[in-house]
């Protein structure tokens, strides 16, 4: 079976003594933890402290972002070969970046390119808004998204990929887990389309959106979710923690004994 995965997304909070705070409460909870792969991804003036305070636990760190080349006149860019070292993910193709900097398929492929170069795994977010959840055109967004961040591509079972309903990101409203899970299918599907069907197995595919404590057994317990991007709940380190543990028991829905 597929190792779940939760990853917290702190977004653009904490200064670096907040981030240094949190990441040492999250370590002294999930410092023994097995049976669940973990990630926090904070703000890039955090991540070398962070590392600092993670280093040989089982919580790796994560990016929020990258830029597809190593060097260059790119002013404000941080480049994979600054990160690489410090992070074993790096998100990319997130809603708020597509939104708020006009990214697009094209960026997202290049920069998914560029973290594979330098081996570090992409956590690559596909998903639709709420308009075009209700013009039922969720499956016609998610091929467009994944076909240009994977399309062209060699096979890579070390990615993985995020479904966040931007409808259901930050709003306390998550979808439904039958949903999600029928989504994910049809996303490892059309992974299959675009590389071949071993491959569309192997690879993890997250929820993320609205993500707690009390609705993560929901989605984790399905057979196609292979974990969370959780954002606001990951800035609380008991919350958070509590969704890791609870990922770690969790048995998938038909799993063999």
């Amino acid at each position: 079976m597929r190792r779940q995965l939760v990853a917290g997304n702190w977004k653009m909070n904490c200064s670096v003594g907040e981030a240094v705070q949190l990441a040492t409460a999250v370590r002294e909870c999930l410092g023994s933890v097995v049976g669940v792969d973990v990630a926090v991804c904070p703000s890039f003036v955090a991540l070398q402290s962070v590392y600092e305070v993670l280093e040989d636990t089982p919580v790796s760190v994560g990016a929020q972002d990258v830029f597809y080349e190593d060097a260059g006149a790119y002013t404000g860019a941080i480049s994979p070969l600054m990160i690489e070292g410090l992070c074993r993910y790096a998100i990319v193709g997130h809603s708020e970046r597509r939104k708020w900097f006009g990214e697009d398929e094209q960026s997202t492929s290049r920069k998914v390119s560029a973290l594979r170069r330098h081996g570090i795994t992409p956590i690559l977010c596909v998903g639709e808004s709420l308009e075009e959840n209700l013009a039922g055109k969720t499956r016609e967004v998610l091929v467009r998204q994944l076909e240009g961040a994977l399309g062209g591509s060699t096979p890579w079972n070390e990615i993985v990929v995020a479904y966040e309903p931007v409808w259901a990101i930050g709003t306390g409203k998550a979808a439904e887990a039958d949903q999600v899970n029928d989504t994910v299918s049809e996303i490892r599907g059309q992974i299959g389309t675009i590389w071949d069907v071993d491959t569309a197995r192997d690879i993890r595919i997250l929820y993320g959106g609205s993500v707690t404590s009390e609705n993560v057994a929901s989605f984790v317990g399905m057979s196609e979710i292979d974990g969370t991007l959780v954002g606001g709940a990951s800035l609380r380190a008991d919350e958070f923690c509590q969704i890791v543990f609870q990922s770690a028991s969790m048995r998938k829905k038909g799993a063999l004994d």
